[in-house]
């Protein structure tokens, strides 16, 4: 996502570049290109040109100092302009309710159940909470089983009433059987609907009623663009809903919801929804989100990512097998299954400054480990703990058993080798001390 506004703000940018001050005719030039790449990503018009006239009479105001270039200057206001545009400061999540309830709602095919099982992993896993997933949607076809699924999926427990048709009395009972069980969060799926459905709308906001729910959240599938505006506004005069939640922003969408849903209903977009995975979920973040429409990068957010896959004890025990040379390729196997779960593998590299653009036209498959990941499984249990034994007929067969070829087993074996004797050498006291010596700048 993104992408093509980052190019197109890139080039408006480029008009400034020589220049010796910001003066009305450049800065004018600049945001024409500016306001157009907006209106290409799919912004609302009236929020594209309020973003530029507000960034035009900040730059203009702007005395720049000598050290720094006009296009930098720029790119400063117009990063700022975009964090506040699309809220300013992180939204969170409002969990005081004993237990919190939180309403899900949306339009058919958002997304809206499969992020309600995230929410409820993200809940379980990184907040220690005991959520309880609500099954109130009574019309879709599996809507039902499919929570279930999900919900064995996580391992989290699921309130359902399958022969119900009232999903009102089932979100009561639901909050019911919570406080019972003493579980702190109940998250409320409910059926999708269209905006103009009068009879589905007025039920949404029968359930809120009911229920009293702490946080009404929106869900939108980003894809649908200038529409996902339109119908955020509409169900927003209904239900008055406390936050947005924009899903498939993996997907090949140009981004204008993002940028103009929370001006236009003036309601926090609180998460956004990057993958099928049940971890594909980060809390929303005006200013890291800029940055990366800017092509800065996110490295906060690859940190993070990182730091939820580190345990501690894990890292001594694999020091200790470094330096005494016995990373083996079962460690080799566990590292791969950590940097998999930080999320996908393009989504993770575009976080690197200047490398989201670099990569911009390169396919890079998500099952890229699944060749390396079927030699080692094919390998016994000594093979991966001693691959100093690997001989020709052994490497053979580990080919035949993981459908690649001889060529495909040794140039692994080869990478491992190099990645271990560097490990080794990163890791020795005698390289440390010297490295410490150095001069810095």
């Amino acid at each position: 996502m993104f992408e093509n506004l980052s190019e197109r703000l890139e080039r408006s940018f480029k008009i400034l570049k020589g220049e010796g001050k910001i003066t009305e005719i450049n800065v004018a030039e600049t945001l024409k290109d500016v306001r157009r790449a907006l209106l290409d990503a799919d912004v609302n018009y009236k929020v594209a040109k309020q973003f530029t006239d507000t960034v035009k009479q900040k730059a203009l105001g702007q005395n720049v100092l000598t050290a720094v270039k006009p296009q930098q200057m720029m790119v400063k206001i117009v990063h700022d302009e975009l964090a506040l545009l699309m809220g300013g400061e992180t939204s969170e999540l409002n969990l005081s309710g004993h237990p919190a309830v939180i309403l899900m709602a949306g339009l058919n095919g958002a997304g809206k159940t499969t992020f309600a099982g995230k929410l409820a992993n993200l809940l379980k896993t990184k907040r220690q909470r005991r959520p309880l997933l609500a099954a109130c949607d009574v019309y879709r076809p599996a809507a039902v089983e499919q929570l279930r699924v999900l919900a064995e999926q996580i391992g989290v427990p699921i309130y359902m009433e399958p022969d119900s048709q009232d999903p009102v009395q089932i979100a009561l009972n639901a909050i019911h059987e919570a406080k019972a069980k003493s579980y702190d969060t109940v998250i409320v799926d409910t059926a999708g609907r269209l905006a103009i459905d009068e009879k589905l709308m007025q039920e949404i906001a029968a359930i809120k009623q009911a229920i009293n729910p702490d946080e009404t959240l929106f869900v939108v599938d980003a894809m649908t663009g200038q529409d996902a505006v339109n119908t955020a506004r509409e169900f927003n005069e209904r239900l008055d809903y406390t936050g947005v939640v924009l899903t498939k922003l993996d997907g090949d969408t140009r981004g204008g919801a993002a940028l103009s849903i929370r001006t236009v209903v003036d309601k926090p977009i609180k998460f956004v929804g990057t993958g099928e995975k049940m971890e594909a979920i980060d809390p929303f973040h005006p200013a890291r989100m800029a940055d990366r429409i800017l092509g800065m990068g996110d490295i906060v957010s690859l940190v993070e990512r990182a730091q939820e896959q580190y345990d501690e004890e894990e890292a001594r025990r694999l020091e200790r097998k470094i330096r005494k040379n016995q990373f083996d390729f079962n460690d080799f196997y566990a590292q791969i299954q950590q940097i998999k779960k930080m999320g996908n593998i393009k989504d993770l590299a575009s976080m690197i400054p200047g490398v989201g653009k670099a990569l911009k036209d390169i396919d890079i498959d998500d099952n890229a480990f699944k060749s390396i990941e079927a030699i080692i499984l094919s390998m016994t249990p000594k093979e991966r703990s001693h691959p100093e034994c690997l001989n020709t007929s052994r490497r053979q067969r580990i080919a035949r058993g993981s459908g690649t070829d001889i060529a495909a087993v040794n140039r692994l074996i080869k990478q491992f080798d190099q990645t271990r004797k560097m490990m080794k050498m990163v890791t020795d006291p005698k390289m440390a001390a010297m490295l410490s010596k150095m001069p810095r700048k």
